[in-house]
């Protein structure tokens, strides 16, 4: 095994971890269309924020290259990892799988042989599409369960490994997978690409219906003047329920969860159901029930502080705090953000603040998602649902 050259195509989170998960004991080429993400790999730096990432890339001798030529990347290569995003097309109520399909047309008439593993997030039945469409059996789906920030530590401590095939070559990247985690004593299962695809919907689905479970009971107490700690530490120690994932936020977001809920929804088409409707539209009005309580302090200035969705990610596609300031602009109120990633003046509109004492100075009432020590000077200032201080 220890022979095989594995292609990854993005380096984004899921490609990224993957390939420094596997270079450990094979040759892994990373494929990317961004010449600085290319450039940064091979000069051993990661693409994203990522502690354990960055750890082994350090101090851990990986075979691990990149480039922007298919040619190269695709050249002897027994197994072929697909890790490009797929936004959610609200028009079409489906996953835009252009990239792809794109990688697989490319694969395919480029190559004769070598497994393609989809661990982009697909819709249900895409991955038989393929396979019919292109007259071949090489395509399998493998869906990953990656934090951000976390996403090397979830792949070497897998919670399981599930493989949307059991041919031969679909057996061989399970033990590709399982031959570099840490803990082996890991569940792996082998199903029809459409239950694994489908895995992977039902999994985030659930954990957002979670986060907005959670949200709903927050909500209440505010409305009410409740103590919500009390609340959620009463509920949470019922071991059925467990004092994990319930610390409320405004709104459930970033890359995977809001998509992910809508292809579900959307896949659900003809079959009768209301829960997963109600996840999706109770993320939308727990947003509305946030902005209401800030509107209702009067502010002039409202301070944004960070939009990453957790602390240790460098990541705010689609945070919920970005629907927040969208809502709030309509409001006309001047809003200011203090976020040190970015460097433009402006922000959905907003002026974008670089200096932290000023934006404490000016800004009347701050919304963060995420408490941070930075903001104690001014507690009495910020408006945050972190009852417990965790992501």
């Amino acid at each position: 095994m220890q022979k095989y050259k594995i292609t990854v195509i993005g380096a984004g989170y899921v490609g990224m971890s993957l390939a420094v998960l596997l270079s450990q004991k094979y040759k892994v080429q990373i494929l990317d269309i961004d010449k600085e993400r290319v450039n940064l790999i091979n000069n051993g730096k990661s693409t994203i924020s990522d502690q354990t990432i960055e750890q082994y890339l350090n101090d851990f001798d990986l075979n691990l290259s990149a480039t922007e030529r298919p040619e190269e990347a695709f050249k002897d290569s027994d197994f072929f990892i697909i890790s490009t995003p797929t936004n959610y097309d609200s028009v079409t109520q489906r996953f835009d799988t252009e990239s792809v399909e794109g990688v697989i047309q490319n694969i395919i008439q480029n190559t004769d042989d070598g497994l393609i593993v989809i661990k982009s997030t697909i819709p249900v039945g895409f991955t038989k599409e393929m396979n019919l469409k292109y007259k071949t059996d090489r395509v399998i789906f493998s869906p990953e369960f990656l934090r951000e920030g976390k996403a090397l530590d979830d792949n070497l401590y897998p919670s399981r490994i599930i493989v949307g095939s059991d041919n031969k070559k679909g057996i061989e990247f399970s033990k590709l997978l399982l031959s570099c985690t840490i803990n082996k004593d890991v569940p792996v299962l082998f199903m029809g690409s459409d239950e694994a695809e489908a895995v992977k919907l039902f999994a985030n689905t659930y954990l957002a219906m979670r986060v907005a479970y959670f949200n709903e009971i927050d909500s209440y107490g505010l409305y009410h003047n409740l103590n919500v700690k009390d609340i959620i530490l009463g509920v949470s120690l019922d071991h059925r329920i467990g004092h994990h994932y319930n610390n409320p936020s405004f709104g459930y977001g970033g890359y995977c969860l809001p998509k992910d809920t809508k292809q579900l929804l959307a896949n659900f088409d003809n079959v009768p159901q209301k829960l997963i409707r109600g996840i999706v539209e109770s993320n939308e009005t727990r947003k509305q029930v946030i902005v209401n309580h800030i509107i209702s302090k009067k502010p002039k200035v409202v301070g944004v502080y960070g939009l990453a969705m957790k602390q240790g990610s460098d990541n705010f596609r689609f945070s919920a705090i970005q629907g927040i300031i969208e809502s709030l602009n309509d409001h006309n109120l001047e809003i200011i953000i203090f976020e040190e990633s970015l460097e433009d003046q402006y922000f959905l509109n907003c002026k974008v603040c670089k200096d932290f004492e000023k934006f404490k100075k000016v800004s009347d009432i701050v919304i963060a998602n995420r408490m941070s020590d930075n903001l104690n000077s001014i507690s009495e200032k910020v408006f945050t649902r972190d009852i417990f201080q965790l992501d």
